[in-house]
């Protein structure tokens, strides 16, 4: 008769991902799930003109409520930081070198600053265009 141990069966960080790395990785991902039905809802089905494409003009509009660039943002970190975790736990399953993680580690945290970085300026840009 076999025994399974617990360490075995429980859900944790990988080798290589630390527990902050790891509790980020379990939070965005449900939070991902929210925010994508949320933005579904509100860019999709709500705002929406009956065209079904809005105008230059109408995002401009739209984006003057200060609920949209917030629920924008959300999503664009949300998925930026769950997506560039999930890179790197393809790199992990790839053994590399610590050196050779720690590089790919950077240049990600490097291309998820500034991806959210030009986001939050875009979402702003778009939204100071109707003032």
């Amino acid at each position: 008769m076999s025994q399974t141990t617990l360490s075995n069966t429980g859900s944790g960080p990988r080798p290589g991902e630390n527990t902050w790395i790891w509790l980020i990785k379990i939070a965005t991902g449900p939070l991902l799930v929210l925010v994508i039905i949320l933005h579904f809802t509100v860019n999709h089905m709500m705002g929406s003109m009956s065209s079904g494409l809005m105008t230059y003009e109408d995002v401009i509009a739209y984006y003057q409520n200060p609920i949209i660039p917030a629920i924008e943002i959300l999503f664009l970190a949300t998925v930026v930081t769950h997506c560039l975790i999930g890179l790197r736990g393809i790199m992990i399953d790839m053994n590399p070198s610590r050196k050779v993680l720690n590089v790919v580690t950077w240049l990600l945290v490097i291309l998820g600053v500034s991806s959210v970085g030009y986001g939050i300026w875009l979402a702003l840009a778009i939204a100071s265009q109707g003032v």
